[in-house]
C-alpha cells in the first residue's frame, strides 16, 4: 500500500457520496478523472504528510476543524467504508476547496514554517539540516498552493485518499 496522499480534483456533478465509486477514482489512473481541458489534476503527498499537516492545522485555534487551514491536507467529510482497514476517503466540496486555495494563496509560509519548524525539525534531522528540511516542506506548499488554485478556478471538489 502506497504512504501517499493523494489529492485529485473532480467536477461536482460528477461526485458520488460511494465508497466504491471515489475508490475507482484513484484506481483507473488519469483517464478516470481528466478534465475537460484535458488534463488530470492530482497532487500527491509522501509520507510527510502529516507533518505538512501540521503546518497549516498546527497553527489554528482549537476546535478549527470547519477552517480552511484545518482541511488542507487532512480535513474534509470522511465517507464510509465497510473495511475499516482500507484507506480513508475525504471529500471537500467546492466552496471548501474555493477557502482552502483561498487561505493558501495568502499563506505566509514563512510564518508558516516558524510556528512549526520546532516541533518538526527534531524529527527530519535537527537544525543542521534545517535548510533542506523547510525547502521539502515548501516545495509540497507550493504544490498544494497550485493544486488548489487550479481546483478553485474550475469549481471542482477535492477527493482524499489516505494511506492506512
Amino acid at each position: 500500500m502506497s504512504a501517499y496522499l493523494r489529492l485529485r480534483a473532480v467536477p461536482p456533478p460528477a461526485l458520488r457520496n460511494s465508497a466504491t465509486w471515489l475508490e475507482r477514482q484513484f484506481g483507473e489512473g488519469v483517464e478516470a478523472v481528466r478534465h475537460p481541458c484535458g488534463r488530470c489534476r492530482e497532487e500527491a503527498l509522501d509520507e510527510r504528510y502529516a507533518d505538512q499537516e501540521r503546518i497549516y492545522a498546527g497553527a489554528a485555534p482549537q476546535h478549527a476543524g470547519d477552517q480552511p487551514q484545518a482541511q488542507v491536507v487532512l480535513g474534509g467529510r470522511p465517507v464510509l467504508r465497510r473495511d475499516r482497514h482500507q484507506p480513508r476517503l475525504l471529500v471537500l466540496t467546492a466552496a471548501q476547496a474555493r477557502r482552502v486555495a483561498g487561505f493558501l494563496s495568502a499563506a505566509d509560509f514563512d510564518a508558516l514554517w516558524g510556528s512549526a519548524r520546532g516541533e518538526l525539525l527534531p524529527r527530519y534531522g535537527g537544525a543542521a539540516v534545517e535548510p533542506e528540511t523547510r525547502a521539502a516542506f515548501a516545495a509540497a506548499h507550493e504544490e498544494l498552493r497550485t493544486f488548489y488554485a487550479g481546483t478553485a478556478a474550475c469549481g471542482d471538489a477535492v477527493v482524499k485518499w489516505l494511506p492506512s
